[in-house]
């Protein structure tokens, strides 16, 4: 009897894509789903437990007078404004650390190393491996910076007489609202353009990082000119949004041309 013509393997699809590109980089997941829900945490607790103690602690102050008014103590770790600010600064530059991530580990790493090239010979095209990257490591970026932004807008909307920083503040401002994700999702396209174009793990890294902290530190400059009172905060945050948005599309859509060009 003639054997049978073994029976190719289908192309994997999508959903098997990105469950691979989730199951080879699950250590950088879970350290993000980690700080998301640290930060998480440490927010409620500002809105739960310190505001209303610091809260308690200055109405007893103005009902006593002389040498009857006691201390509450006061610790820079765990000041309520102290603790706030840090999490708003930490959470503005946290696009810079996903940038150096997407350049080094997601896409420098894989062409440095030769496995994107292996990737593509196994019935993989170069645009389904790249768009297989990006969705994976987009939907929980995107998920993690909308809960956070959510949660750091409402403490802050809350507690707001308590926490003296305003809203024209970047450690504010850009947590508070959509341009937290979309700064996110524009360190992880300009660190897969940094990865595609220098094809090494720690330049890529390095370029990826530089290029985002300096974007990010213009857009202050650029959406600086609408605060005043004629602006709320909303059509700032929106405007700024969508600036941050139109760069991301930019360098996305220039990955994959120059990825097309290289694989060619």
């Amino acid at each position: 009897m003639t054997a049978l013509p073994a029976t190719p393997a289908p192309a994997p699809g999508p959903v098997s894509a990105h469950r691979s590109v989730r199951r080879l980089h699950r250590p950088a997941l879970l350290v993000w789903a980690a700080f998301a829900l640290l930060v998480t945490g440490w927010l409620l607790w500002v809105h739960l437990a310190e505001v209303p103690a610091e809260r308690a602690c200055q109405g007893f102050h103005y009902s006593v007078r002389g040498d009857d008014l006691p201390s509450c103590g006061y610790s820079a770790f765990t000041d309520a404004n102290n603790v706030f600010n840090f999490l708003g600064e930490v959470l503005t530059y946290s696009c810079v650390a996903v940038a150096a991530w997407a350049g080094g580990a997601l896409i420098g790493r894989d062409l440095e190393s030769g496995t994107a090239s292996l990737a593509w010979t196994q019935s993989v095209s170069p645009a389904r491996w790249l768009a297989g990257k990006l969705t994976a490591a987009a939907l929980p970026l995107v998920t993690g910076g909308g809960v956070l932004a959510l949660v750091f807008g409402w403490v802050w909307s809350s507690d707001e007489g308590q926490l003296v920083s305003s809203w024209t503040y970047d450690r504010v401002f850009i947590p508070h609202g959509p341009l937290l994700p979309a700064l996110l999702l524009l360190g992880l396209a300009v660190g897969a353009l940094a990865g595609i174009t220098l094809r090494r793990t720690l330049p890529a890294l390095g370029a990826a990082a530089a290029v985002t902290l300096v974007t990010r530190l213009y857009l202050r400059e650029a959406w600086l000119p609408l605060h005043g009172p004629l602006h709320g905060f909303w059509a700032v945050q929106l405007s700024a949004t969508a600036m941050v948005l139109a760069l991301t599309a930019a360098a996305t859509a220039g990955a994959f041309l120059l990825l097309r060009r290289r694989a060619r």
